[in-house]
């Protein structure tokens, strides 16, 4: 049986897993949301079967990779597909619901399965994400969450979001704290997985309710904000956090205590500011970092670099704010009190 991806979608609670037979790098790159990965052919053996096709004969090819998918799907049988139960209904998918997902899926329904194959496979999914992200108008009532470095803005979204609130944190599905010193372990995921990501969430707003989204640039670390997303960004109401520097230096060197850990690469990314501070302030700064002074630090860069930058870029896009929402300190207390000023703001919308 098959199925298409538009059925799917209405479909989904149907299934009891989702399974990617793809290969590791091809999985690790994208997939559907909650898939995991059986992949029927590994890295090496792609490649293999793939030159054997190009350089030998298609037949050849054929021939060699239903043998390495067989016993490939043994080993799954033996392992993770063990304690299934014969009511098992799972969805499986390859690249275009082909070679791969058709001879995994063929033996599954042998054993007595209820196996769908996903038709047009990982590649109608990807046409999915596209035409939402690149083709369509994203219609939601995005409202910003600005303010300036160290406002907490991060930790306001992860306090509305349990108060109820719909919030779509980019940070979180960028993998990445959108600064210079934002790099998060894991690293960040490739441009579709971030995409991915992002109409998932997208997917479950209620579009008569506003979205509270942080204030960010076209790109978060090495990826990019899809089009529609950024399009409506670029034209909704701000909520503007304000807090002295001192409680932001104060929040920033809690916040970013994993960073202050990691001494040389803390100094490796202040080098980069070098070209717009000069060697004797980045100098004084490198010393800060090996005092573990990370409170005088974070102030100190958020006075000379990034308040400045952020003035500087919001005076060439000038939008008024809904309300600005002042706080005298962003620890825990002062952050609560801030969510339900902001929950109250949104209320009114």
């Amino acid at each position: 049986m098959k199925i298409s991806f538009a059925d799917y979608e209405t479909a989904a609670a149907e299934f009891d897993t989702v399974i990617d037979v793809r290969s590791p790098s091809e999985f690790a790159e994208d997939r559907l949301p909650g898939a995991v990965n059986m992949a029927v052919l590994d890295d090496a053996e792609r490649a293999k079967v793939g030159t054997i096709y190009v350089q030998e004969s298609p037949f050849l090819a054929r021939k060699v990779g239903a043998a390495i998918i067989a016993r490939n799907t043994a080993g799954w049988l033996d392992s993770a597909l063990a304690g299934m139960e014969g009511g098992w209904k799972p969805l499986v998918y390859c690249w275009r619901g082909g070679g791969r997902s058709g001879a995994f899926s063929t033996i599954l329904r042998a054993i007595g399965w209820r196996v769908t194959v996903l038709e047009g496979g990982y590649k109608a999914y990807r046409g999915a994400v596209v035409k939402t992200l690149y083709d369509d108008a994203v219609r939601l009532r995005v409202v910003l969450l600005d303010g300036d470095t160290g406002t907490a803005k991060t930790a306001l979204l992860d306090r509305l979001a349990t108060r109820g609130v719909q919030t779509l944190d980019l940070e979180a599905a960028a993998n990445h704290r959108g600064s210079l010193f934002g790099w998060r372990p894991g690293g960040q995921p490739s441009q579709k997985l971030f995409e991915t990501r992002l109409r998932e969430a997208l997917s479950r707003f209620d579009p008569a309710k506003p979205v509270l989204v942080e204030a960010e640039s076209a790109r978060i670390g090495a990826l990019k904000l899809p089009p529609s997303l950024w399009a409506v960004m670029k034209d909704a109401p701000r909520l503007v956090v304000k807090a002295p520097l001192e409680a932001r230096a104060a929040f920033l060197a809690s916040a970013y205590a994993d960073i202050a850990e990691d001494t040389p690469r803390l100094i490796e990314r202040l080098q980069a500011l070098k070209p717009f501070q000069g060697g004797e302030r980045i100098a004084r700064w490198e010393g800060l970092a090996k005092a573990g002074e990370i409170e005088t630090l974070a102030g100190e860069l958020m006075e000379r670099h990034y308040d400045p930058a952020y003035a500087r870029e919001r005076s060439r896009h000038d939008r008024p704010a809904l309300a600005e929402l002042d706080a005298a300190r962003l620890d825990a207390d002062g952050l609560d009190a801030l969510a339900a000023a902001i929950e109250a703001e949104l209320d009114r919308l």
